[in-house]
């Protein structure tokens, strides 16, 4: 191996993630129960941006610890709870979503997040809309 591809690969895996984008990103969230008269249009902060990630094409060549399929996910985050409005008595009115505080690259938790590439759905409400701003 030449003395700059080496160069090359420890200054990647060195510094590769400082080059990543990965930050609290503003998000809409649409919730709705089937028994509640309203949808709540929810502001909230998720993770969201580009991690560094190693290609495993030399996985032949570097130490499999080397190799990281690395996702933007949270670094710290909290929880906020809002009253779904128009709901009857007999229902849960009460609705948990998690805000991103900050963020960081690092593998998939799957104890947190959904950590499969799903088919785009859409986020949108069927019932009149209230605005949640907290």
């Amino acid at each position: 191996m030449s003395p700059f591809f080496v160069m090359s690969l420890l200054f990647g895996l060195t510094f590769g993630q400082a080059a990543s984008l990965c930050a609290p990103s503003e998000y809409t969230i649409h919730v709705e129960k089937r028994e509640c008269a309203y949808c709540l249009a929810i502001n909230t902060t998720i993770c969201a941006g580009f991690c560094m990630t190693r290609d495993s094409n030399g996985k032949k060549l570097l130490l499999k610890s080397a190799l990281s399929q690395n996702v933007c996910t949270y670094k710290e985050m909290l929880y906020r709870t809002v009253l779904i409005p128009g709901c009857p008595h007999h229902t849960i009115p009460y609705y948990s979503y998690p805000v991103a505080v900050s963020c960081k690259c690092g593998k998939c938790n799957t104890d947190y997040s959904d950590c499969v590439r799903e088919r785009v759905r859409t986020n949108y409400c069927t019932k009149p809309q209230k605005l949640c701003t907290m």
